[in-house]
């Protein structure tokens, strides 16, 4: 065993300061001033190697530069200043343009503190960095009185990690425990830490690729005060400690490092259906999915995507039917190009399952071994033996040049040359070879599985884009995937897996939700109604779905036990309310496309919790069933069976009104709110700007939105940027966009301000100006300067093209106008006009 104890010398080349202590050397270099880079090398072979898949920013020199190509940034590094007064002086100080580092002699630690003062991070005194008998590497940092910790990827259980333990090894895990299961289907060794004394947010992302576990202070020692762990199998301590003082501030600093998600096209925020049944069926399984687009439509529950699952690519063999992947079977689906074809005639993007595993029995294994595309064995050529769906097999290395240019090959053939621009990336945490000692090519430099398996599923959406873009030069890729290391979120929309049915899923799958926003993967949700067990019972499936429309990502899909489907419509009953809801997520459609465009630009989660939207009221940190939707829209869903209302605390020093009626609630004060089935608990916030369709769509592909509704609630300022282009092509990122921004000054005079930025004019051709006013009518509206009729009548408002009315029911300023893509500025005057002394 090997532990840092004393500092024996330090020294400065260029930007990077090196600590050599009795363990092992440590470096130090800022990548930017917020974020500093602490790496322990204890491997004595290689240490310090640079070969990151993942980081899309750097200041150094990477093996794997050329693989990265233009998707990785290289930055000049932030400078440090060593002050070393000798020996004799017990602390070293390093000087960084907004951090400062104190490096204590013996017993050696380093503590990291703001520009301010605050201290963000300290080692463990004699536990801070270790190789132990095992070869884990071990880095030990303390917590403080107020500390709490969330992200850490795709976790079950509360939100806040505090007193946790938790392993980092994706692995298939059909049906599992909402809210005990370790670990599911990503490997995202990414944390924030929040104080509520200090205030302060502080980032942690571990680059490293090994399997590893974190304990947040679940084990304790009377000889140190308390702490939290991190333990790798192999590679570096790799810290990228990222100052905030916001949580926001974090999570896009953390996505300079590894990407924002991508600016997936529109349908991949429409409804998405999918069930296994329909590709298991043995003959006409593509009529039968055309069938259930033409249900959707006789219920007008729109829709715009279906997810394909790998029923498809059943093929009979010698050991009966098996799961071939990237083959068709005929019988059930007649003709693959025309499939694709009439879905898109009807609006829908269809998703094919594709998984990396290959049966032996598949009719192209021999020649996939001879091209060498598969994990080999640890200590031979032959493909690494693995365990797979329906008996044994092997899996591709994407690792692999060649294996990357023959899968490419093949999913050009057998799908994409069929006319699909989205493919669904499934089963790819590589779970299923035991041996990690399996060989991986790593772009010719060779790695173990153990420090390949868990980068592979990013490789291989980063391998199906690119092919998208060779296939279909244009069109934006809509790629799904279950697994991943940190960064997918460049690449793909992903969901928490073959969830549960059960209520407590419902409820505990919010949290898992949060905890990926606050680890740089905005795009994401999970499977609505529950994949695995019995079919939801009604109230578990109406509740879910309401939920589910506030998700990212909004899929009902299902392989039910009870040989059931789960439909928007298997309640005949409660359809109403399910396609109420379903509506609900269309109309808000403008948002939500808004919400992907800046998280694609800025990193920003789209579902946010609340201890990052409200980082100043440590009384909202630990929730994790309620959320913000963008900046306005507070989500307080129902997931409890039976409930007759809804506990909702709202955060201190904020407004909040009730999206259909418009109530007002305090901030800082818990509420008590009846609800009914039908209930859809959602406020929005003081200041907060929503847009929305006026109307009802089947469709956020097909049919375009050109008459919007701006609902605000001006009692504060505010901003928001509604953002339109194509929603299908590449021609957004040439200019071909709208992006008009909203600013919002309250005051007696409430000022809207639209200014417009990009190539596209917008396609809003009618705008209704919605602004919450209880207890105070407007005295005039003008709109560029001119006073606009006032309705005194419902009719008048209706019949006329630019009136205002006042709708004291809901206390809400009506103001409706044709619109385009000029600049243009609407005020409402609240002054107080006094027509009796007049």
């Amino acid at each position: 065993m090997r532990h840092a104890t004393t500092l024996l010398s330090c020294e400065q080349e260029g930007a990077t300061v090196t600590l050599h202590t009795d363990a092992a050397p440590i470096r130090l270099l800022a990548l930017t001033p917020e974020i500093l880079r602490i790496r322990a090398g204890f491997t004595d072979e290689g240490a310090f190697r640079e070969a990151s898949y993942c980081l899309v920013t750097t200041a150094w020199s990477d093996e794997l530069d050329d693989y990265m190509g233009d998707k990785r940034t290289r930055l000049e590094p932030s400078p440090l200043t060593l002050l070393d007064e000798g020996p004799d002086s017990p602390t070293v100080t390093v000087e960084g343009e907004r951090l400062r580092i104190e490096i204590d002699r013996e017993p050696f630690r380093i503590r990291v503190f703001d520009s301010d003062g605050t201290l963000l991070h300290a080692d463990l005194i004699d536990r801070g960095y270790r190789l132990d008998r095992n070869q884990r590497r071990i880095h030990t940092s303390e917590i403080a009185a107020g500390d709490h910790f969330y992200g850490f990827g795709e976790k079950t259980g509360e939100f806040n990690k505090a007193k946790s333990f938790m392993t980092m090894r994706a692995q298939d895990c059909l049906g599992y425990d909402a809210e005990r299961a370790d670990s599911l289907y990503k490997h995202i060794p990414f944390y924030i830490k929040t104080n509520e004394v200090s205030g302060a947010a502080v980032g942690y992302f571990y680059h490293n690729t090994f399997a590893c576990d974190f304990d947040m202070g679940r084990s304790h020692s009377n000889y140190w005060p308390a702490h939290s762990t991190y333990r790798a199998d192999g590679g570096d301590i790799d810290l990228f400690l990222i100052a905030g003082p916001s949580v926001r501030e974090v999570v896009t600093r953390y996505t300079l490092l590894t990407g924002t998600s991508a600016m997936l096209p529109a349908a991949a925020l429409g409804y998405l259906g999918s069930s296994m049944y329909y590709p298991e069926l043995p003959k006409d399984a593509d009529d039968a999915i055309l069938n259930f687009y033409e249900h959707a439509k006789l219920e007008k529950i729109p829709m715009d995507g279906f997810q394909l699952s790998s029923g498809y690519c059943q093929q009979d063999t010698e050991a009966g039917l098996k799961r071939c992947v990237l083959t068709w079977n005929t019988e059930r689906f007649k003709d693959p190009a025309n499939f694709f074809a009439e879905s898109e005639k009807r609006g829908i993007v269809v998703s094919p399952n594709v998984k990396p595993g290959v049966l032996c029995v598949h009719p192209r294994m021999p020649e996939l071994i001879e091209d060498g595309v598969f994990v080999r064995a640890a200590d031979s050529d032959d493909p690494a033996p693995a365990r797979w769906w329906g008996g044994p097999g092997h899996m591709v290395d994407f690792t692999n040049p060649k294996a990357r240019e023959r899968w490419e090959k093949d999913l050009t053939e057998n799908m994409l040359d069929y006319g699909t621009a989205s493919i669904w990336n499934d089963n790819c945490e590589y779970d299923s070879i035991v041996d990690e000692d399996a060989h991986c090519d790593f772009d010719g430099y060779g790695a173990p599985l153990a420090e390949a398996r868990s980068i592979m599923a990013n490789i291989m959406c980063s391998l199906t884009a690119d092919a998208i873009g060779k296939t279909h030069p244009n069109k934006r890729p809509f790629i799904v995937c279950r697994a991943g290391y940190a960064g997918i979120q460049r690449f793909a929309q992903t969901w928490s897996g073959d969830n549960h049915t059960c209520w407590e899923t419902l409820k505990a799958n919010i949290a898992t939700m949060l905890g990926m926003s606050l680890s740089g993967v905005a795009n994401q949700g999970g499977d609505i109604g529950g994949f695995h067990g019995p079919a939801p019972e009604g109230e578990l499936f109406v509740r879910w779905v309401q939920n589910g429309i506030f998700q990212p990502r909004f899929s009902i899909h299902s392989v039910n036990s009870d040989n059931s489907v789960t439909e928007p419509w298997m309640y005949p009953s409660l359809t109403p309310l399910v396609r109420e809801a379903i509506q609900l997520r269309y109309r808000l459609f403008p948002y939500l496309y808004s919400l992907m465009e800046r998280a694609h630009r800025t990193g920003l989660p789209i579902a946010e919790p609340l201890v990052s939207a409200f980082q100043h009221d440590p009384a909202v940190w630990d929730e994790d069933v309620n959320y913000m939707l963008g900046d306005s829209l507070f989500i307080a869903n129902v997931v409890d069976k039976g409930a007759e209302t809804k506990t909702v605390t709202l955060p201190r020093g904020e407004v909040f009104y009730d999206f259909a009626t418009r109530e007002r609630y305090e901030g800082g004060c818990t509420y008590d709110i009846p609800v009914t089935l039908a209930s859809i608990p959602t406020f929005v916030r003081e200041g907060g700007i929503v847009p929305l369709s006026s109307e009802n769509h089947m469709s956020v592909s097909r049919e375009q939105v050109d008459s919007l509704t701006l609902v605000t609630a001006p009692g504060r300022d505010g901003e928001f940027t509604l953002y339109e282009d194509d929603g299908a092509t590449m021609d957004y990122t040439r200019g071909a966009f709208c992006a008009t921004t909203v600013t919002m000054t309250a005051g007696d005079r409430v000022l809207y301000t639209f200014t417009k930025e990009g190539d596209l004019d917008t396609r809003i051709t009618t705008l209704e100006l919605q602004a919450i006013s209880p207890g105070q009518a407007p005295f005039w509206v003008s709109i560029d300067g001119e006073h606009i009729p006032h309705a005194l009548h419902p009719s008048d408002f209706d019949s006329q093209a630019t009136v205002w009315l006042y709708d004291l029911e809901t206390s809400t300023v009506r103001i409706k106008t044709p619109w385009d893509s000029n600049e243009h500025t609407i005020v409402i005057s609240f002054e107080q006009f006094d027509m009796i002394g007049m």
